[in-house]
């Protein structure tokens, strides 16, 4: 939800109109044994779990536009309609279907991609997939098939077509590997008697539908499918981006792409993958107790600094691994120690004024900066940092352009303390401590403008702050100002500044364990 919400803000700040989907699948064998092993109605088990999600979205500060839930009435009816489609186009068909079938992946496998597992708390031998390592049954029934095989030449096609479709990279070439492989039909359907909490198969109140059809249907259902002549990409659709774990990559870059070709629908522009999150070097686990409460997470850290923490540690590629002395470390030397640091050090200055330095310096042309303190800063870092931060996120890869981000700040507080400012500034003419002085701080706050601008769709919440300390207008909070001279209206602070510890931007933790 952070990495998407990231890609939303930042889709904003470049003054584009975006929408955020999240929510909750709630269909499936899974929730059904979910619900009869906790005694309650699966709609009520659902409900509580939707209203966690909802919860936690809000306390993360996650700027959904819709939380879809797969119980929607409007959902099922589209659901609904898009199996009657299929069938009339002859891409469904009834058989007898056996496999290996894992409950808590809702899915298929087939002999070869599962194996005998040893399960160290119970002594039992059981099957597992190999993918997952979520175990298996063998599992024997009539049921519904939708034709995956006869879109195997279509799906390989556009994926050479569209070489970086799937980030990261890797993941593309897994999935291609996948596909030439080999691609059976698909099943998806699943006996009413055996399943009854799902949407039911129109026409035959014996079957329930396959889980995955129906929760991949969310994202044109919430876009306004089916549409009405005329507004096919009124809401939204194709996707700019779908923000997935690598856990499902299967379902969004196999099966999902050849339901919307059966459909005649459009594919997602880009599908950004990511890994997991690791406790100790090992996968979490409830039954383990080896989790991570998010809400106690927020509360004690804050959704900003949390967003901050998961969008800079959390693996695209690779798993990351959760550690609270990781958290307060990066507080205590990045956010307090090099960010807060310098905003305290040049908003609360009283040798100089920010916005004296910005009236006299902003409006000097680039050849000023050929030369002079502060030359290099400004022609290595100031006037780059936009377009290597644009060009991740043009990657899809908003840890990449954090760490942009980071190093510019960083780069900007060596660059004021090597330059010293306050063993330069002039005794005469108060507020005007030299010219040498306000090419520092000038430069200093500018490295501040640009930094609150960038980190808003990271840390929305301390990112008003500080440009508020320095008084960006609110106007000019976009990428359009995010270049040096950009903006000249600003230095005049719209809210206390505070002394000691009061109002700084990044205030010492409560508590450091």
């Amino acid at each position: 939800m952070v990495l998407a919400d990231i890609l939303k803000r930042w889709q904003q700040l470049k003054g584009q109109e975006a929408i955020l989907c999240t929510g909750t699948d709630e269909h499936g064998l899974k929730v059904q044994k979910a619900s009869e092993k906790a005694r309650i109605e699966p709609k009520l088990f659902c409900d509580k779990g939707a209203t966690i999600f909802k919860e936690l979205a809000q306390k993360a500060e996650i700027s959904n536009d819709h939380f879809v839930r797969t119980t929607d009435k409007e959902h099922q009816d589209a659901v609904q309609y898009a199996w009657f489609l299929l069938k009339e186009k002859g891409y469904i068909y009834t058989s007898k279907h056996e496999g290996w079938y894992s409950v808590t992946d809702e899915a298929f496998y087939p002999e070869a991609a599962v194996k005998p597992y040893l399960e160290p708390s119970t002594g039992r031998v059981i099957t597992v997939s190999i993918e997952t390592g979520s175990e298996v049954e063998w599992s024997s029934e009539e049921n519904y098939h939708f034709r995956l095989s006869a879109f195997r030449e279509d799906l390989l096609k556009f994926y050479k077509e569209n070489p970086t479709w799937i980030v990261p990279a890797h993941r593309m070439q897994e999935v291609i590997q996948s596909v030439e492989s080999g691609l059976p039909d698909l099943s998806i359907s699943r006996p009413y008697s055996r399943l009854t909490w799902g949407i039911r198969v129109p026409d035959d109140e014996t079957q329930t539908m396959y889980v995955w059809l129906d929760a991949l249907m969310n994202y044109v259902t919430k876009a306004g499918y089916p549409w009405q002549p005329g507004q096919e990409s009124a809401g939204g659709w194709p996707a700019d981006c779908h923000v997935i774990g690598k856990d499902i990559v299967r379902f969004h870059c196999v099966y999902w792409p050849a339901f919307l070709m059966a459909l005649g629908l459009p594919l997602p522009k880009q599908i950004l993958t990511h890994a997991h999150w690791t406790l100790g070097g090992s996968k979490m686990s409830k039954s383990t107790g080896r989790v991570v409460d998010p809400f106690h997470a927020l509360d004690r850290f804050s959704p900003d600094v949390m967003r901050f923490y998961l969008a800079h540690e959390g693996g695209l590629a690779d798993d990351g691994d959760y550690d609270n002395s990781r958290i307060v470390g990066l507080y205590k030397k990045f956010l307090s120690g090099s960010l807060g640091n310098l905003t305290s050090r040049v908003t609360r200055g009283k040798s100089w004024s920010v916005r004296g330095a910005v009236e006299r310096i902003g409006h000097e042309e680039v050849a000023y900066w050929e030369e002079g303190p502060g030359s290099r800063f400004y022609n290595r870092s100031l006037r780059g940092v936009a377009s290597k931060v644009e060009s991740a996120f043009e990657a899809h890869d908003p840890r990449k352009a954090l760490f942009e981000i980071a190093d510019f700040i960083r780069g900007a507080n060596s660059f004021l303390q090597d330059s010293s400012p306050w063993s330069k500034c002039l005794d005469y003419g108060p507020g005007e401590p030299g010219e040498d002085v306000d090419r520092i701080i000038y430069l200093a706050a500018e490295a501040l403008r640009l930094a609150g601008i960038l980190l808003q769709p990271y840390m929305p919440n301390k990112s008003k702050t500080l440009l508020d300390q320095i008084g960006v207008q609110e106007s000019r909070r976009t990428l359009a100002f995010c270049r040096p001279g950009a903006d000249l209206d600003y230095g005049v602070p719209m809210v206390e500044l505070g002394k000691g510890h009061k109002n700084v931007l990044f205030p010492p933790l409560a508590s450091d364990e």
